[in-house]
């Protein structure tokens, strides 16, 4: 809002400013008979339905995207500026064919006074500013419409040099100065509309701007997890940087890790260029660091499957792999041996033929039934009963100890601690027994999880 406000307002004042001062030039050009200030005047006065067509379009260009500008609306002060460039055009043409007429006919010089100086050193001043304040704005908000009204301003002020120069040549004697002088106008206003018209119609063919894929490039690879960067590209829509790209991704990363990296990229590329807009497709890719058990994570998740206890054994001549396949307890045997003949399948396409899959089927752990806390006494009793099955071995300090009541039985939780030097198949072998022995003198106990943790430091 406040980007807007800024350059509506900016605007708005060069309207006034345009107006009076093109007014001024003019009635005094008339007076004196001068060509050069006359055409200067003209100039001003495009310059002046220039700021008019900016001050209209600054207003609609900032508006968000709709369903039928899914860009939004900055392309306009592209196409504004081209317009003004073709007025430009026809005013140089129009100054250069009189300025030809008047030197081939030899009019005499204009009346010379203080006045025009005192108009045009004014008009210099107020021309300085102006571009000076629409520069300083199009930077801010990065206004193709503004910067365009700055370079007219700035041109406005070697015009009136170039006046100034052709009114003293007049006042000298030399009858073809303010001619001359006029030809020089048209000639810097032609400049000036080439070098807008070039500006402009790279932005309307979504040329990249300078550096642009350079800086992006870099800051999406700066992202953690992005491995490198395939495609990209950039293109401008007034303020508004887009930017599509195409990067890879360890074909590891769950979903909700993978979307972690599309923000943090949005992140890096707002942080690079201020207003972006980002579209980041990722490609999951092999990292030359993925083992086979990665990859064999890999292929069940792709197919939505619950594996553990994934063994690998490589004989050389052949890789044994072994899986334990979690699925529906109430599943039909043949459906849930399709599935493991189809895992297996596409295990054999990753890694060969020959390779030897086992594929072990067991009940996929059902989601755990509401439950309530059990009473104070009940949860005395179980805790007792792990430290006492604990004993004095390496599993210690049983505590946080939770009993819960499910209509499928008892839900325990605990916690305890271990050496930290153990190693975890050892941890696990030795709270797994715990575990059974709480569970064969509780049968109400339908399920034991427990954490194993180090000693407090």
């Amino acid at each position: 809002m406040n980007s807007q406000h800024n350059k509506t307002s900016v605007a708005a004042i060069s309207i006034f400013a345009s107006g009076g001062m093109a007014a001024a030039k003019f009635v005094v050009g008339i007076a004196i008979g001068s060509l050069a200030l006359i055409s200067e005047a003209l100039h001003s006065s495009i310059d002046l339905v220039a700021t008019i067509i900016t001050w209209a379009v600054v207003r609609v260009s900032d508006k968000p995207a709709d369903e039928e500008h899914h860009y939004g609306h900055g392309k306009l002060e592209s196409i504004s500026a081209l317009g003004v460039t073709a007025l430009l055009y026809v005013l140089a043409g129009g100054i250069l064919v009189e300025s030809y007429s008047r030197l081939r006919e030899g009019t005499p010089p204009p009346t010379i006074s203080a006045v025009p100086f005192v108009v045009l050193v004014i008009d210099i001043a107020v021309n300085l500013w102006r571009a000076r304040a629409l520069h300083r704005a199009a930077r801010e908000t990065r206004s193709q419409a503004l910067a365009a009204d700055a370079l007219h301003f700035a041109s406005d002020v070697m015009g009136s040099c170039a006046v100034i120069v052709g009114l003293i040549l007049a006042a000298l004697g030399f009858w073809w100065g303010d001619a001359a002088a006029a030809a020089a106008v048209a000639v810097m206003i032609a400049l000036l509309g080439l070098r807008m018209a070039g500006s402009t119609v790279q932005t309307l063919l979504d040329r990249a701007p300078e550096g642009a894929q350079e800086r992006a490039t870099a800051a999406i690879r700066s992202v953690p997890g992005v491995i490198d960067v395939e495609r990209l590209r950039v293109r401008m829509v007034g303020a508004t940087t887009f930017i599509d790209t195409i990067a890879k991704v360890p074909r590891t990363y769950p979903i909700d890790r993978v979307e972690e990296i599309k923000r943090k990229a949005q992140a890096a590329v707002d942080k690079a260029f201020g207003d972006a807009d980002l579209t980041f497709t990722p490609v999951p890719v092999a990292r030359n660091n993925e083992t086979v058990r990665d990859r064999i994570m890999v292929i069940a998740r792709n197919s939505s499957l619950a594996i553990h206890h994934v063994t690998v054994h490589d004989l050389g001549a052949k890789l044994i792999v072994g899986i334990d396949l979690e699925v529906d307890a109430g599943m039909r045997l043949d459906a849930a041996h399709d599935i493991a003949n189809t895992l297996e399948r596409n295990i054999k396409e990753e890694f060969g033929e020959d390779v030897e899959v086992d594929v072990h089927i067991e009940p996929l752990e059902p989601e755990l039934p509401f439950g309530v806390d059990a009473a104070p006494e009940r949860v005395q009793t179980i805790a007792a009963a792990l430290a006492e099955f604990a004993g004095e071995g390496e599993i210690h300090d049983i505590h946080n100890v939770r009993v819960r009541n499910t209509d499928a039985g008892e839900i325990v939780n605990f916690h305890c601690r271990a050496a930290p030097s153990m190693s975890v198949i050892k941890v696990h072998e030795q709270v797994d027994a715990i575990e059974r022995a709480l569970r064969r003198a509780f049968p109400s106990v339908k399920r034991v999880i427990s954490h194993a943790e180090p000693p407090r430091m």
